[in-house]
């Protein structure tokens, strides 16, 4: 059975193709129309899966969309009706609300769409999955038995926080928040308080509160308070979200509190930093609350994390730290890029009941490019390339690395999700206390208080990193061992952590020959890793990795079999006049 997941008109979207319970392809769209967080229907992700007139629909059993719109209608209705009329500011493009985006996701939309795009009259059956369940279907491709899943985002189609059991191919959900009762949109609006941009930007503050005091940290847990019974609720006291939306998020009771927004591109104020602080440390309270009241009444010590506040890393990290969770496992595609392909997984294991046979080990299901794409993106694009064996090219790159040199790593198929894990990297020395500082200025042009993540080879994780289980998605950032921090000073952050992935042989055998390669020649088998773009989507294809690299002060770029320092003026000039190429 082929069942093919959709996403479309909202952000994150794409789709995902599930081959008998298996992963065959997983596609977003700001990869490929390289417009991020792109609302845009996936028209370019369903050429490259299905072909120009969308051919390999006849392939295809039945489609699953992670939304129930009945559910989510009846929640924009009760939302509208609750607060009418200020509430039908809800509905403005700016609201960022599901009332407004999401809920174009109805199936008449999706056969229009395929209609305007392809000339398609007939589809598969369309099946609504509910968008909680979508994201808590990543259980099924875990590695437990039997888990709690705890999904946390902005809104569902019926809820901010649900709360599953999983035992074996069965999910049963034991709890739910209300619709606006979200940690998720809190960390939203005061990620665009602090000046930064909304469903896109939260990791940047989460990064900024590493800076930052105690100084409103009391205030900020009158804006989320814990029960006795392991719930939580948002203080609508300050925050008017359920009705406008982001047009006027907060009370004046909030700014009275916490002072006045900051405007983008301004400068970053200890104020800013406090702010972002109490946020990262209230959050982390809430998600330890509920998780602590989790473990006594439900009993499992193994954990599964789904939804946008999943990828909070300095959270993830703290549950291990602070609760009787064993082990916790997160997707690579915790957020909505992975919803697609999670309700591909809830229809075929809950809706129709087949067992469970596969687990997800690598994120890599996207696109590749064979060799003879790459040699003619490198011939349009005017630069020389030197193919070398395995082992010369393992060698030669580690020594580079050694030497201070910052590598472009583009392999095989790109990954799924918002991290770049070891298929569209940008590879240095964590040695350098000052590569970090390079690296944000030089190639990413991003802010300096921005950390990067330490990839380690599995083996070796614990002796540099309090952590005794695997994280190969880059979904943790735990303490690094103070004996160690002084070897890898570019991959410590100010509060002391790293969010690291740990590499194994088997998900990714050149990767981790890399990572090998680098610590037999230096004594510290770990490389920073920093996804392969600039101020753009990650890139995809041979044309962005080579325009990306001519770009940027990248010294090296490697893809494939193929070694490039070819850096001449003639290829710059191109690069930076826009010229991508094939």
């Amino acid at each position: 059975m082929r069942i093919l997941g959709i996403v479309g008109s909202t952000h994150d979207s794409g789709l995902a193709i599930l081959d008998n319970g298996k992963p065959d392809l997983v596609l977003e769209e700001e990869r490929l129309n390289r417009v991020k967080k792109t609302l845009a229907f996936p028209t370019r992700a369903i050429t490259a899966a299905l072909g120009q007139r969308a051919e390999g629909l006849a392939s295809i059993d039945v489609m699953v969309m992670p939304w129930n719109q009945r559910a989510l209608q009846a929640s924009a209705f009760k939302a509208l009706m609750a607060k009418f009329p200020s509430s039908l500011a809800l509905l403005s493009p700016r609201a960022h609300t599901p009332q407004k985006n999401e809920v174009v996701l109805l199936d008449r939309v999706i056969r229009r769409r395929f209609k305007q795009h392809f000339g398609v009259d007939t589809l598969p059956p369309i099946v609504n999955v509910g968008h909680h369940n979508s994201h808590a279907a990543m259980y099924f491709v875990s590695p437990f038995d039997n888990a709690t899943v705890l999904v946390m985002d902005g809104y569902g189609d019926d809820a901010a926080t649900s709360i599953y059991a999983g035992d074996g191919a069965k999910l049963t959900r034991r709890w739910r928040s209300s619709f606006f009762n979200s940690i998720g949109m809190v960390y939203t609006l005061i990620t665009e308080y602090l000046g930064f941009g909304g469903f896109s930007d939260e990791g940047k503050v989460m990064a900024l509160a590493a800076f930052g005091d105690d100084t409103y940290v009391d205030r900020f847990r009158d804006c989320i308070r814990l029960h006795p019974d392991g719930t939580y609720a948002v203080n609508m006291d300050y925050f008017s979200y359920d009705r406008f939306g982001q047009l006027r998020p907060f009370k004046r009771k909030f700014y009275e509190a916490f002072g006045p927004a900051r405007a983008p591109g301004t400068p970053l104020e200890d104020r800013h930093r406090a702010v972002a602080f109490a946020l990262q440390k209230v959050t982390e309270e809430t998600i330890l609350h509920i998780v602590r009241h989790l473990t006594k009444t439900i009993g499992t010590r193994k954990l599964v994390l789904a939804g946008g506040v999943a990828l909070n890393c300095v959270a993830n990290a703290r549950i291990l730290e602070s609760t009787d969770v064993e082990t916790i496992w997160v997707p690579p595609c915790a957020s909505d890029t992975g919803a697609p392909l999670g309700a591909a997984l809830w229809h075929y294991h809950q809706t129709l009941g087949h067992d469970r046979g596969f687990e997800l080990t690598h994120a890599f299901y996207g696109l590749e490019y064979s060799a003879s794409e790459i040699e003619k993106a490198l011939a349009a694009a005017g630069i020389v390339a030197e193919r070398l064996t395995e082992a010369s090219l393992l060698s030669r790159v580690a020594a580079d690395l050694a030497d201070g040199k910052i590598v472009g790593w583009f392999q095989g198929r790109f990954e799924m999700g918002p991290r770049a894990l070891g298929n569209r990297s940008i590879l240095a020395d964590p040695r350098k206390a000052s590569m970090r500082d390079v690296i944000n200025a030089k190639i990413k042009q991003r802010e300096s208080f921005r950390p990067f993540a330490p990839a380690v080879l599995i083996e070796r994780a614990s002796e540099f990193f309090f952590i005794d289980q695997p994280d190969p998605f880059m979904t943790m950032a735990p303490c690094i061992r103070p004996d160690k921090a002084h070897l890898i000073p570019a991959a410590v952050h100010a509060d002391g952590t790293g969010r690291i992935q740990t590499v194994a042989r088997a998900a990714n055998p050149r990767y981790y020959g890399i990572i090998e390669a680098f610590g037999k020649l230096t004594g510290v088998p770990v490389l920073l890793n920093t996804s392969f773009n600039r101020q753009e989507p990650i890139v995809s294809t041979p044309a962005e990795a080579i325009s990306c690299f001519l770009r940027t002060g990248m010294d090296v770029l490697v893809m494939g079999d193929y070694y490039v320092s070819d850096r001449n003026p003639q290829a710059i000039d191109k690069a930076e006049a826009g010229f991508v190429g094939v």
